[in-house]
């Protein structure tokens, strides 16, 4: 069965359906809006049943203090230690499913998921505050992930094969076999799309699970589940546990019982996950995706409204949010000024908005925390550089209510400094100067991270240096949607170097599915024909 991106934006605009886009993704607010006044307690699910908590935490929107997502369970050790043993007693069953049947099931889940898509996109631009554009494209995501993965389990017949005979007599197959129960941990900035893309990846290969979503964006990974299960998955397979990092997410990760790990988050977290797995009896999987500082560079040679535009783009779409963000920018000293200048110029009209408004480009940053945090690199930057545009909270209509910040351009910062150094997760772009390509790219990579890395160059040699010497996972040249971003599942493998990453492989890609799976080599005599 072929693959195909669900690319629903690029499509309204092929049929120039964007009004009746617009009006389907209002009437999914209103919809969402009217059910948020019913829908106010949560559960948590172990073997495919509801549990209550003793204790819940309330959640608001980050687009409206005033708007109550609900109240959603503080699970405990004790829940997450029954969620691994249902995960454990489901998962002898689950290994055995035919490979038909597990496929059937995604499929019917992505199936789910695309008739329900302006309904999720609706949740994500309530409980994350994003653009309907970007909520939508999360969607897709979601939706070609499980659908892509359920492309290469069916080609590769889930990466069994027949190898040659070695010695007359004996025969030979290699198997991949799936580990058992896996903590998912997933991020608040992409609950639908990453979250789908790991748990379908762990679920998919015969795996079993335990999510946790992350405490500021619940909802999302709820209706992840509740798909899923819509779609067939058996009890116990996925279960879902809400709750602290202290409580839920260290507990999950430590247990004895969990057989592989897949995180999307911090550094600090990613890297304190990966010590304490150290200390286990035997080495279990661990599939880390830890952010980036991604850097852009802007040749004197590039055209400098494309680069501009594509930098804006990476810098604040959904206000730096992203893991993807490019959040520096390397200009050659030629053209510093004339590109300063349509960027400073972009950014001014990159319009910030309640999401729920069509010209909104970015909304708010997730919450209140975020808003304290990109106070004080504000006040840093302006200390030990110059803030050109931007650096204030924005508090005119409505937006007072939540928790929107002011897209904001630095320079002037030394390079050593913490800002060119570490990931802020805010829209806060540093801009830096250089005369030598050699030097843009060191400083480039002279970073813990290596994620994502863009250069906007019209020269050959210059594209061709930058390529065979920048430290990233996923590169762009000239990015058509983004100066650092734009990966597109089942073409480009998303996924990064040093901090960034542990594996080496990357999403969307034909490798990632064979991280959580084992090989078994098996050798066996050959009976001859009577």
């Amino acid at each position: 069965m072929s693959f195909e991106n669900e690319n629903t934006w690029n499509q309204v605009v092929e049929r120039r359906g964007e009004e009746a886009f617009h009006e389907k993704f209002e009437k999914a607010i209103y919809d969402l809006m009217a059910r948020l006044e019913e829908e106010r307690t949560h559960f948590i699910y172990i073997g495919g049943r509801e549990r209550q908590t003793e204790s819940h935490f309330a959640l608001s929107s980050p687009i409206d203090g005033t708007i109550t997502l609900g109240l959603y369970p503080k699970g405990t050790p004790k829940d997450v230690s029954d969620a691994i043993m249902a995960a454990e007693d489901a998962f002898r069953v689950w290994r055995k499913t035919d490979l038909p049947e597990r496929l059937r099931i995604f499929r019917r889940a992505a199936e789910i998921a695309r008739k329900e898509k302006f309904d999720l996109a609706a949740l994500l631009t309530i409980g994350n505050g994003k653009s309907r554009r970007e909520a939508m494209g999360e969607v897709d995501m979601g939706i070609d992930y499980m659908e892509y993965y359920a492309s290469q389990m069916e080609l590769s017949n889930g990466y069994d094969g027949e190898v040659r005979s070695p010695t007359p007599g004996e025969g030979s197959k290699n198997v991949m076999l799936p580990y058992g129960p896996w903590a998912v941990v997933c991020p608040f900035n992409f609950p639908f799309g990453i979250a789908m893309g790991m748990t379908t990846g762990v679920l998919i290969t015969g795996n079993t699970a335990v999510v946790k979503p992350a405490s500021p964006a619940p909802a999302a990974v709820y209706a992840l589940y509740s798909i899923l299960a819509r779609a067939g998955i058996p009890p116990g397979v996925l279960n879902l546990v809400s709750g602290s990092g202290a409580d839920v997410g260290a507990t999950l990760v430590n247990h004895p019982k969990v057989e592989g790990i897949v995180f999307t988050g911090s550094l600090e977290v990613g890297q304190n996950i990966l010590r304490s797995t150290k200390e286990r009896k035997y080495q279990i999987p661990v599939i880390l995706e830890l952010g980036g500082k991604n850097a852009a560079i802007i040749s004197d040679k590039a055209d400098l409204t494309k680069a501009a535009r594509g930098v804006v783009s990476s810098a604040f779409g959904y206000s730096g949010q992203k893991c993807v963000a490019c959040s520096r920018v390397y200009v050659h000293s030629a053209v510093r000024d004339e590109f300063l200048k349509s960027l400073v110029s972009m950014t001014g009209e990159f319009k910030v908005a309640d999401p729920r408004k069509r010209d909104c480009r970015t909304g708010p940053v997730i919450h209140s925390q975020a808003v304290l945090d990109y106070e004080m690199a504000v006040s840093i930057a302006k200390r030990d550089g110059k803030v050109v545009i931007g650096g204030a909270r924005i508090t005119n209509d409505g937006m007072e209510r939540g928790n929107y910040v002011a897209p904001t351009i630095v320079t002037g910062l030394p390079e050593s400094h913490p800002m060119v150094k570490n990931e802020l997760f805010l829209p806060i772009l540093v801009v830096q100067e250089y005369t030598d390509l050699r030097q843009a790219v060191e400083n480039a990579n002279n970073v813990v991270y290596g994620l994502t890395a863009g250069i906007c160059s019209e020269d050959q040699q210059e594209i061709d240096y930058f390529l065979d010497n920048i430290q990233c996972g996923t590169v762009f040249v000239n990015g058509i949607r983004g100066a650092t971003n734009g990966a597109i599942t089942g073409v480009h493998a998303f996924g990064g170097w040093k901090a960034s990453g542990s594996t080496g492989r990357g999403s969307g890609d034909i490798y990632y599915l064979m991280q959580f799976l084992r090989q078994q080599s098996r050798a066996f005599p050959i009976k001859k024909p009577s």
